[in-house]
């Protein structure tokens, strides 16, 4: 279940570009799928609350992916659980290199699909399909050669009919910029620092991943009810129907 949830059978066949992303090998991209296989595992094992996925203060790491994420004092092939240090980005399934990575495109990051996970996989509120005729991000209009992901993006949805769903989807995403495609932490974007910012429907503003978290613990129902659908989905075999409403409030 966690491998389809997480999407984290995709990962093998994610073909990131290596010149560009020289750090992501197949042992880095091992050590991704079993943190996450280990963190769902002790979660399940020592029935903790599933609003660790959204946000933890621990994870599971040996010293390559330590070293990856910057956490100190881990060495060895072997993981183990580690407590974060205090102010760590990461925690929780969302800033997971494996959940990162499977969320960009192979040369850069992708805040819309950042924040399409999110609404699919948390909030369980995914948008309608997008238009036929948009074209790509990189055909889009762009304000100058230094243009952010985020100037870029402004420029791409300017279509009224975009609007909508991206207005739900961008700030979501935009949330996680401080992760570049293979997840690893930066400051700055093209010689720019990075803006993490964003207001979500509603003027709920918020500041980063680490903020983005907050808000959604505090739709923790939310998530618990989502979860329980995609499991209930994943037992049966079967997509959900309206008459399984109510079995899946009743587990939640």
């Amino acid at each position: 279940f966690a491998g389809q949830w997480l999407s984290l059978r995709s990962l093998d066949g994610l073909a990131m570009d290596t010149a560009r992303f020289p750090e992501y090998d197949p042992s880095l991209r091992a050590a991704m799928i079993e943190e996450s296989q280990r963190f769902f595992a002790d979660a399940l094992a020592n029935n903790r609350s599933v609003l660790s996925f959204i946000s933890s203060d621990y994870t599971f790491v040996n010293e390559r992916l330590a070293s990856f994420y910057g956490i100190p004092d881990v060495s060895g092939k072997e993981f183990r659980r580690v407590e974060l240090p205090q102010g760590s980005p990461r925690g929780g399934v969302l800033t997971m290199g494996s959940v990162l990575t499977l969320t960009s495109n192979t040369t850069r990051t992708s805040p819309v699909k950042r924040g399409l996970f999110v609404l699919e996989q948390i909030l369980g509120t995914p948008p309608p399909p997008p238009p036929a005729d948009i074209p790509p991000l990189e055909q889009s209009p762009v304000h100058g050669e230094n243009a952010t992901l985020r100037e870029q993006l402004a420029a791409h949805v300017a279509n009224p009919s975009c609007a909508a769903c991206h207005s739900r989807l961008d700030p979501l995403g935009l949330a996680f910029e401080h992760f570049d495609a293979i997840g690893r932490w930066r400051e700055n974007e093209g010689g720019r620092p990075v803006d993490a910012t964003g207001t979500l429907p509603g003027g709920i503003d918020f500041n980063g991943s680490a903020e983005l978290k907050q808000i959604l613990l505090s739709r923790g129902d939310q998530f618990v009810e989502t979860l329980s659908g995609k499991v209930m989905m994943y037992a049966l075999g079967r997509g959900l129907e309206p008459f399984d409403r109510p079995a899946v409030s009743s587990i939640a």
